[in-house]
């Protein structure tokens, strides 16, 4: 029977806490176009239900949304739907937390010549990862912050489409990667200044690249922490170890740019080295192990990028799908680079399955592990096509579905401190939802079977999204 009592309490208790709810906020035309669900109280009906905890799925479950607010969870056969909600029949259909993505850009990076690009796709992107079930996102290193912070305005007002945003402040890196549009630092002091500018503006978090000092970082993180932020790194020029003894919170792309393990390398030096000698570590390399445990003890949390280093020989040329999504002549690009790779990536086959190793025997050991797509390299990873595809490789990994859903949520929510509010599927959380058309537990491909994405309780259609933005990524 449905109990009213709890029903009316939860539901008066949310509109006591949370006034900003009581409407629906107004959407622009280019928004609306693609919204299936928005009702004031609706149901999602025989569902099955990964909430996001690691723990369990629990089949044929009823949720019920008021004002953007999960008010009820409950077994379908015990639990009634209010008489004026809108129901959805979920039979045969997932519902999982709305992703919280960590390593997401919005630019979309190529090669030219002996430089490397990155272009902003301020259209494109944020509705591609919306699209993928991608509800909040860390743009983890911004090759525009200026764009990436205009945007996350608009998006909250309702004006575009697109995830909540953390915004990572420009990348912090010296002279070395040959990438146009970063600002060379010369000093910790500048290293601290980009900081303090740009927190200014409203950056949440900073990111530090691959030739900076450990005098750079040192001075980034008392920066970034006097403001309450937090940093991550992109490091090879500091070790893990460094950066971990200094009070990083987060390193990123697992253990693929590890540098502790290169012995040629100098003080504050990145070297070409360093994939070399990750190869030349055994899989159950007890120094690996140790490093493990260093990190877990000074509570550094991992963000694994599976989909960027993902080899050619044997997987699909767009990972994840996604190639009609880019513009024709860079697919063909792609599709060329993809061909030319294929039986010749015997390397990079390897270390990347030492990577899926290396990532389950971290979290096993009890470290915090999180993910992001990283859509840069060769240009095969695409947004929010990828991030669906990151829980395929993550069980390849050896983690379980729910596992799997959960470093692609609550781990990414407790990191950054809104785990009262959204990464679960919990009741008085916000309905940050993905609802999947089939089984991803029995059968992982449907994960690629987004069909509604709700954000703070408005449905927004994944296909139509999808669809709408073919031949653009390259464009805008």
């Amino acid at each position: 029977m449905f109990d009213k009592t709890r029903y009316y309490l939860t539901a008066l208790l949310f509109l006591f806490l949370m006034p900003a709810m009581s409407s629906f906020a107004q959407f622009s035309s280019a928004v609306e176009k693609y919204i299936s669900v928005q009702a004031d109280t609706f149901a999602l009906i025989h569902a099955k239900i990964t909430d996001g905890t690691g723990g369990p799925s629990k089949p044929d479950q009823t949720l019920v949304v008021v004002k953007g607010i999960i008010t009820l969870i409950g077994n379908s056969a015990n639990t009634s739907t209010p008489v004026h909600a809108k129901v959805i029949d979920c039979t045969g259909k997932t519902i999982i937390p709305g992703m919280i993505m960590m390593h997401e850009h919005l630019f979309y990076a190529e090669a030219a010549g002996d430089y490397y690009l990155g272009q902003e796709m301020p259209i494109s992107f944020p509705q591609l990862y919306l699209a993928g079930g991608v509800t909040t996102m860390r743009t983890a290193g911004s090759i525009e912050p200026q764009t990436d912070l205009n945007l996350k305005e608009w998006i909250k007002r309702g004006e575009f489409a697109g995830p909540d945003m953390d915004v990572t402040g420009p990348y912090i890196e010296r002279a070395g990667f040959p990438v146009p549009e970063m600002l060379h630092i010369h000093s910790p002091e500048e290293a601290a200044g980009i900081v303090h500018y740009w927190a200014g503006f409203g950056c949440t978090s900073f990111k530090v690249y691959r030739d900076i000092t450990l005098d750079d970082l040192v001075a980034v993180i008392q920066a970034a922490h006097q403001r309450g932020f937090k940093v991550t790194g992109h490091l090879c020029s500091v070790t893990y170890k460094e950066a971990a003894e200094a009070g990083i919170d987060n390193l990123e792309h697992g253990f693929m740019e590890c540098s502790d393990f290169d012995t040629s390398r100098k003080a504050n030096i990145c070297t070409d080295n360093l994939n070399r000698s990750l190869l030349a570590l055994d899989v159950n390399s007890k120094a690996v192990e140790r490093l493990m445990q260093l990190l877990i003890d000074k509570k550094v949390t991992l963000t694994s990028t599976l989909t960027v280093f993902e080899p050619f020989t044997g997987r699909e040329a767009i990972p994840g799908g996604g190639a009609e999504a880019l513009m024709p002549q860079i697919r063909e690009e792609v599709e060329k680079g993809y061909r030319n790779a294929l039986n010749r990536d015997s390397n990079a086959t390897r270390l990347f399955k030492k990577e899926l190793a290396w990532e389950k025997k971290f979290v096993m050991m009890g470290g915090a592990l999180m993910a992001g797509t990283d859509p840069t390299d060769d240009g095969r990873v695409i947004p929010g096509y990828a991030d669906r595809h990151i829980l395929e490789l993550l069980m390849e990994a050896g983690f379980s579905f729910p596992e799997s859903v959960k470093i692609c949520s609550l781990n990414a929510a407790v990191f950054l401190g809104i785990a009262k509010q959204t990464g679960t599927v919990a009741v008085g959380k916000k309905a940050d939802l993905v609802l999947i058309d089939g089984d991803p537990e029995t059968h992982i491909s449907t994960v690629r079977n987004t069909e509604i994405v709700f954000k703070n309780g408005v449905g927004f259609d994944s296909k139509k999204m999808f669809d709408s933005l073919h031949g653009t990524v390259g464009r805008y």
